[in-house]
This record gives structure tokens, C-alpha cells and sequence, in this order.
């Protein structure tokens, strides 16, 4: 049997970890989270692909693939979060393959900015963490290796 493998999405300014707010976001980069992510998830016994893209129709591509090839997902929406019905819509897409869907925030939304607090992805998802950093990866990870046994 083929290991599962996990789609981990990040949005736009994600490429930009250690350098944009580091005093919101940490100090840790995209490379240090994919290297993370990797291990967290062989622990687990299955593999993860860690992308990122400024671009809302790459991201709403790779939800595409995700329902083609039976991926669960963990996605970061950063900005697209609250505004990006497309990425909502082919979010959805998920529920409907009976696939995960774990949105995950490394800061915590609802203690910022007021446009920050609403979430058009919340609705369908499976499940939301927000505020632990790179944590938050981790336990979507664990989260995700207990729905898919």
C-alpha cells in the first residue's frame, strides 16, 4: 500500500516567513516549516508536499489536484482567507471526496486586525488551529493521521 501522501497549501506572503513580522510570525522561514513538516510527517508514516503561492488560482489548482488524487490537505490561506470564495469554493470540493481539510493560522486572526477575524474557509473546513506557530502544523498532521485510519 502506498504511503498517504499530504498536500500542506500556504497563501500568499507565506514565502516571506522570517522576514515579515517576525514579532507576529516568527523567525523561522518556508524551508524551515517544509523540513519540519516532512519529519512530523514520516513520524507518522506518511509523506507531505509543502508549497506556497502568491497566486489564488495556483492555489485553487492544487485543491483541484488534491480532490483528483485523494489528498487530504492542511492549508494556510493567509490573506485569501478572508475574501477568496474561489479558494472557498474549491475548498469545498474536499468535503464532498470525504478528504480533510485542516486550515491552519500560525498567528491567531481573532486577536488582530478587525478584516482579519472573518474566515470564508472556516465554513469547510474539517477543522481550524490558529496561534501556535508551526505547531499548528504538526498537530493538523497528527489530526489528519487519526480521521484517515
Amino acid at each position: 500500500m502506498a504511503k498517504m501522501k499530504v498536500l500542506v497549501l500556504n497563501g500568499p506572503n507565506l514565502g516571506r516567513l522570517g522576514v515579515r513580522e517576525p514579532d507576529v510570525y516568527g523567525h523561522q522561514n518556508l524551508h524551515q516549516l517544509a523540513r519540519q513538516c516532512t519529519q512530523w510527517a514520516n513520524d507518522l508514516g506518511f509523506s507531505v508536499e509543502v508549497r506556497q503561492s502568491d497566486d489564488e488560482a495556483e492555489v485553487i489548482h492544487w485543491i483541484h489536484e488534491a480532490v483528483d488524487n485523494h489528498n487530504p490537505v492542511i492549508l494556510n490561506p493567509a490573506a485569501f482567507t478572508h475574501y477568496s470564495y474561489g479558494l472557498a469554493d474549491a475548498a469545498a470540493q474536499l468535503h464532498t471526496a470525504d478528504l480533510p481539510l485542516i486550515e491552519v493560522h500560525i498567528s491567531n486572526p481573532a486577536s488582530r486586525e478587525a478584516f482579519r477575524r472573518h474566515s470564508v474557509i472556516s465554513p469547510v473546513a474539517t477543522s481550524t488551529i490558529t496561534g501556535l506557530g508551526f505547531v499548528g502544523y504538526k498537530l493538523a498532521l497528527e489530526a489528519i493521521g487519526e480521521l484517515e485510519k
